[in-house]
């Protein structure tokens, strides 16, 4: 599994940093909130496996005080936003990747790295989210991987909100091979099939949470996720020959929030 975990740092800045606020202060002027925590999840130890390992990831989420995001996802990754009208915001993402140890003799493994690129949002409704993102890899690998999510989301007791909704990731050939590839040199040493993949959809499948603020500060959670690999991932001989296509996740999650004041 591709260990790529976001700072989950929603910036909700509407001016540019060199610039001042209307009313004499700059834009980084005022109340601001850094919420800290961390997750615990099971999860295939590489994108593809049929093993399932106990990981952990930080949760750090920074904002303004005030700025008032209607949902956000564990799969968001870190974005600033560049325009915001209410129902819609569009900006800028990223997030790291870890090292990827596939654990089978004579594949190579991933570097550590990163993907940037920009998200999009759409609230249709007071209960749905449609978000987009489209990242480039940068180090660990030279591919182009674009997520898409539906979340419909209600509370339904105070302080607890349940969430639920579909997900596809479609990527190009230089990360499916990256991820899902095996090289001739590879395959004589690993004994897999050679596997030169094209571009595609890499996934699909479905996720939910449900999320309890249990104080003003702390906010904790619990996940699942299900993928299916398809196309040139699920048809890879990494998959097909060690691993499986279905993939597995489900973890707890817990943050606590911190307040200050910027002059």
């Amino acid at each position: 599994m591709r260990k790529a975990f976001a700072l989950s740092a929603t910036l909700l800045l509407a001016v540019p940093a060199y610039a001042q606020a209307g009313d004499g202060g700059y834009w980084w002027s005022g109340d601001w909130y850094l919420s800290l925590g961390a997750e615990g999840f099971v999860a295939p130890k590489y994108k593809g496996s049929k093993d399932y390992l106990l990981q952990a990831s930080p949760l750090i989420s920074l904002g303004k005080a005030g700025n008032v995001t209607r949902f956000t996802s564990r799969n968001d990754s870190a974005s600033f936003s560049l325009y915001d009208a209410g129902d819609v915001r569009v900006g800028v993402a990223g997030r790291f990747v870890m090292p990827d140890d596939k654990d089978i003799k004579g594949l190579d493994d991933l570097e550590f790295g990163a993907e940037v690129g920009g998200f999009a949002e759409y609230y249709p409704t007071d209960w749905l989210r449609l978000r987009a993102e489209v990242l480039q890899g940068i180090r660990s690998h030279s591919g182009l991987v674009a997520d898409l999510a539906a979340d419909a989301f209600t509370d339904v007791a105070p302080g607890v909100r349940v969430s639920a909704g579909p997900r596809a990731s479609i990527a190009s050939s230089d990360y499916m091979d990256a991820y899902y590839g095996v090289s001739a040199s590879e395959a004589a040493a690993s004994g897999l099939s050679e596997y030169d993949p094209g571009g595609g959809v890499q996934s699909v499948g479905v996720g939910g949470a449900v999320t309890w603020q249990a104080t003003d500060k702390i906010t904790t959670g619990v996940f699942a996720e299900y993928s299916r690999l398809t196309g040139p991932a699920g048809d890879s001989s990494l998959v097909r020959e060690r691993g499986s296509r279905n993939q597995f996740l489900i973890g707890v999650g817990a943050t606590y929030r911190f307040g200050f004041t910027l002059p």
